[in-house]
């Protein structure tokens, strides 16, 4: 009997210490989590704190986390056990996480003025001159499905925005509680279709090569040099990457623990010969902004370029690219924008990289952009998800989508000059949008 009591406390002594040093690694993954994004949706998108405890950090360890806004000072503190991490707003740049600087250091820094809103001359925030409304007929029989979604929540998850634009023109336009059309939302991994976006704007103007090596300095000496943009974009880099959010991953670690998170992931090792294998990577699209970031002579050219090459272009103003510590903006992730102007870039692909008359991005960039990847499976483009593998099955193979974490999506329609565009919390496995459903009503009434 004493042995077995011995056998135990031994197992319980391990077990204890395991938990420790599990909770001490995830700690701050697990503070980090909370301050950004409460941080994020308070300075930036405008809404209340409660509500974003209670539907955005309502899981995991998350809803456990301590969490003090301070108004003033615009930072966000969220503390868990013996973990602590702060998070500072600053105009221009958004919110950071902060990682190995003060926040007075932080807020030493000064976003380019006139930036965010060069070009906008004649266009407001809302439907300006690019998106008018669309046909009131269309409008009238989609009201009923928008209302069921947004607010009665018949296909399930918690929206935020809905928006469709049909024939360029806006058909539906409904918004959660304390939510508007004004609202900059949080992108997740649509902003990685942005920075496709960004690459053939420089493309166009002769500034990349994206079927070339990259010739970045850390992988002259193995394999990886002979890694291209194009395999970045297309998620064939080869690189070593594990993209599970549940636990100290690859993309968690990056996303809350680093300083340079293109850095991060440019230093891991390679595992498959590129062109070969598919995986998923929110750093490889680290990687590729990163590495646009470097072809300009400062920051303020960089960022200048971005916004008036881009955003005006579009008729997108105030976008919100949030940057890591280093000064790259996080383009896996950090992208804060309107509902409207999302059915704004979806568009962009829709009417063929043109808006009117004018050519935004390079003849045949959104070709190249929905030519699935050799290894994906034809689930995936460049930076684009598709539907060519029939992952939506009521919905035309055509379709080709901008998807971000907890349900952020951009669905864009060739077939039926069709733009749609969901905003909100739909957590996995849990609570998930019916996706398929919503598209496959949307349809019935467009068609």
């Amino acid at each position: 009997m004493k042995r077995v009591l011995r056998y135990v406390a031994i197992a319980l002594l391990i077990a204890i210490v395991g938990g420790f040093i599990y909770l001490n690694r995830m700690m701050p993954i697990i503070t980090g989590y909370a301050a950004k994004n409460l941080a994020s949706a308070v300075f930036v998108s405008g809404r209340e704190a409660k509500d974003v405890e209670a539907i955005d950090l309502n899981f995991s360890f998350i809803r456990y986390t301590s969490n003090r806004v301070d108004y003033e000072k615009k930072t966000v503190t969220s503390r868990f056990l013996w973990g602590k991490s702060t998070a500072v707003y600053r105009e221009g740049y958004g919110v950071t996480l902060l990682r190995g600087a003060s926040a007075d250091e932080l807020r030493g820094q000064r976003f380019p003025t006139g930036v965010t809103g060069e070009g906008l001359a004649g266009q407001d925030s809302t439907h300006g001159t690019l998106l008018p409304l669309g046909d009131s007929a269309v409008a009238e029989r989609l009201a009923p499905i928008a209302k069921a979604f947004v607010a009665e929540r018949a296909y399930r998850g918690h929206p935020f925005a809905f928006v469709v634009v049909h024939k360029g023109g806006v058909v539906a336009e409904c918004y959660d509680k304390g939510i508007g059309r004004d609202t900059k939302l949080l992108s997740w991994s649509m902003a990685k279709s942005f920075v496709n976006a960004l690459a053939g704007i420089m493309v166009k103007d002769s500034l990349l090569d994206i079927h070339a090596p990259t010739g970045i300095a850390e992988w002259q000496a193995d394999g990886r040099k002979a890694i291209t943009l194009n395999d970045l974009m297309q998620m064939q880099s080869g690189l070593e990457w594990n993209e599970d959010y549940g636990a100290r991953s690859d993309v968690n670690i990056m996303l809350h623990c680093e300083t340079d998170m293109g850095l991060f992931a440019l230093m891991k090792p390679l595992e498959h010969a590129p062109r070969t294998h598919w995986q998923y990577s929110s750093g490889t699209t680290n990687i590729v902004m990163r590495y646009l970031r470097s072809r300009f002579p400062s920051d303020e050219a960089f960022l200048r370029y971005m916004y008036s090459r881009l955003f005006a272009r579009l008729g997108i103003a105030g976008a919100v690219f949030e940057q890591d510590m280093s000064g790259t903006p996080v383009g896996s992730s950090y992208l804060y924008a309107t509902a409207l102007d999302y059915a704004r870039f979806g568009q962009l692909y829709l009417d063929d990289g043109c808006v009117g008359s004018e050519r935004i991005l390079p003849e045949g960039w959104v070709d190249y952009t929905c030519k699935p990847a050799a290894a994906s499976e034809g689930r995936y483009g460049s930076f684009f998800w598709l539907n060519r593998c029939g992952k939506f099955p009521d919905v035309p193979k055509d379709m080709f989508y901008c998807d971000g974490h907890d349900g952020q999506d951009i669905f864009i329609f060739p077939s039926h000059d069709l733009v749609v565009v969901v905003l909100g919390y739909s957590p996995k496995p849990g609570n998930v949008i019916d996706f398929n459903g919503l598209l496959r009503d949307v349809l019935s009434v467009i068609r």
